[in-house]
């Protein structure tokens, strides 16, 4: 553990996208697997004016724009088994497919919701078979919109309809959804209303599906799976707190609670640069540990290391951005990371690397309305479902 935290304090900066024309927010990052032999890996990046950009995974040059899409981004997600087929999402309801191997702007396939919906997060199975949505809350309700993402390059450019949803588990706007790394029926969400839920789809009906319901007690902003067979379910939340739960306890009289820190920014030692907020999560496979991406208003990146003891810093990685770093992808085949933030730069960092070029922009930070959505909770209602 102590070799993975010191290659992950050694990530230098390799290579860095300019920004495109207009400055924009870098909202959320994701790769292509490359699952077929000889394809290149691609990476996407989903931007605050609504764009969606393409590029090289290893140079970062540019390679396709898609604009046009209705309202806000909420996410984009390669698909695993098919080469290039890029999953987005925006908040006027509907979910589109793109062939990032094709010069066309059009999509492949339009996933449309119901006209009350508004999406704000979604995610692929792991099967590439089935899409889940989150949506904002409608009158009293907020939805898991789920749709079979089958079959999107034989009808191009028809519409698909929903599956069907899942509207009692949650309360408030859904904010993030994650389904599982290897079992496809998994997926966990989390929402404003402090609840993290993890379903088993193949179940009949939504009560039935529902596995376990395990209680943040503020708005969830992030989550995922960590532990040997990604057993554990973890979260962060919009006031910079941290829940981690244990799945495989809840069969057990042990307490699935692994760890609960209520703010991060006073439990990390950052040292002199301090930690300003929490990014997300990831789970090294290699080493078997989960550590918390978070960060300063000024660019700097923190790797913090979670343990059943509590957190602590792993290290610092300095003189890559020059505002607050939104979103992030671990690459475990060669053990780099992707970074955008405030500043519209896209970063690719490598053990040891060095940058040809060391110039570095300004930051262009832009309005923000992601506070809007944070209100936080201080129930202290904690309950599980066997």
């Amino acid at each position: 553990v102590e070799k993975v935290e010191e290659q992950l304090a050694g990530l230098r900066v390799a290579r860095r996208c300019e920004p495109a024309e207009g400055p924009a927010y870098l909202l959320d990052i994701h790769t292509s697997a490359g699952a077929q032999a000889g394809s290149g890996r691609l990476a996407a990046v989903s931007c605050s004016d609504g764009s969606l950009r393409v590029l090289d995974r290893e140079t970062l040059r540019p390679l396709r724009e898609y604009r046009g899409q209705r309202g806000a981004p909420s996410g984009v997600r390669f698909a695993r088994s098919a080469d290039g087929l890029l999953f987005s999402a925006c908040s006027r309801g509907s979910l589109t497919c793109w062939d990032a191997r094709c010069a066309t702007q059009r999509p492949v396939q339009l996933f449309t919701g119901y006209p009350s919906n508004v999406f704000i997060s979604f995610d692929v199975g792991c099967s590439d078979l089935v899409l889940c949505a989150g949506t904002e809350k409608a009158d009293k309700d907020a939805f898991l919109v789920f749709w079979d993402a089958r079959g999107v390059t034989d009808c191009a450019g028809a519409a698909k309809e929903p599956l069907g949803v899942y509207s009692e588990s949650h309360n408030d706007d859904i904010t993030k959804i994650c389904f599982h790394p290897v079992e496809p029926n998994l997926v966990v969400s989390g929402s404003t209303d402090g609840l993290v839920n993890v379903f088993d789809i193949n179940k009949d009906n939504e009560d039935d599906a529902l596995v376990s319901t395990c209680n943040s007690d503020s708005s969830v902003s992030s989550l995922g799976w960590s532990g040997e067979d990604y057993k554990q379910v973890y979260c962060v939340t919009h006031d910079e707190g941290f829940c981690w739960w244990d799945l495989a306890q809840l069969d057990t009289e042990e307490p699935i609670t692994l760890l609960r820190v209520l703010d991060a920014r006073e439990s990390v030692c950052a040292e002199d640069h301090g930690l300003h907020y929490l990014v997300g999560g990831l789970y090294h496979e290699k080493a078997r540990k989960l550590f918390l991406i978070g960060g300063t208003s000024t660019g700097d990146v923190h790797l913090i290391s979670c343990g059943t003891d509590g957190l602590s810093l792993a290290g610092t990685l300095c003189g890559g951005h020059s505002a607050t770093v939104r979103s992030f992808c671990w690459s475990p085949t060669d053990e780099s990371l992707l970074t955008g933030g405030e500043d519209a730069q896209l970063l690719l960092w490598k053990p040891g690397a060095v940058e040809t070029s060391l110039t570095k922009k300004a930051s262009l930070k832009i309005s923000s309305s992601v506070q809007e959505r944070v209100r936080v909770h201080n129930t202290s209602l904690k309950s599980r479902k066997k």
